[in-house]
């Protein structure tokens, strides 16, 4: 079979409608923070938006996957990668994760050992569409069925953090946030 090479740099385009109305939003957060800041404070806050956010915009547009007659290489952006022969992987499948009224889907690997890892390049979501994500599923599996032997594929029991959604941690969070903070104000009020 062919291998199989998946950089995040192709799919990291986002939709034109996502990026409207995030540049929008910008520019109304950019005037605000003009009017209160002024001059000096705007520029420093621009200033370090970009310092943290460059890292993580460089890095993630170097991530990717390859899938090939070795195993699955993944590279998060430093580095060469690292590669998961087919014997160590145990199964392959999709994680969805819902939250905000839209869903995202990234292929992922459970390794022998009970890690898991996501697969750069290979994830769909309403910012970063992908109209072939399920017909590059379907290969990675083929390459996967190929070559490993089909008792050695077995489906892991669902963990704790399985269950855990962003909304699910933010029902737990956020009252746990108001109770310490009402706490922490009846106990350092002045009297």
């Amino acid at each position: 079979m062919i291998e199989l090479n998946y950089p995040s740099a192709n799919r990291n385009r986002p939709a034109k409608s996502s990026l409207g109305l995030a540049l929008v939003l910008l520019v109304v957060e950019g005037l605000a923070a003009f009017v209160t800041l002024g001059r000096v404070g705007f520029c420093w806050l621009v200033g370090g938006s970009i310092a943290l956010i460059a890292p993580l915009v460089l890095l993630s547009s170097r991530s990717w996957s390859r899938v090939g007659d070795d195993g699955i290489t993944i590279c998060w952006g430093l580095g060469h990668g690292r590669t998961y022969p087919w014997h160590e992987i145990q199964w392959i499948d999709v994680r969805e994760t819902q939250g905000q009224g839209s869903s995202s889907n990234a292929v992922r690997m459970f390794l022998l050992g009970g890690r898991r890892r996501s697969l750069p390049g290979l994830y769909r979501s309403g910012m970063h569409p992908a109209p072939d994500f399920d017909e590059q599923f379907r290969r990675v599996v083929d390459w996967w069925e190929l070559s490993t032997d089909q008792s050695a594929r077995v489906r892991p029991p669902k963990r704790f953090r399985d269950r855990l959604t962003p909304a699910v941690v933010g029902l737990v969070v956020v009252p746990a946030v108001v109770v310490v903070a009402f706490v922490a104000l009846m106990i350092f009020e002045p009297h």
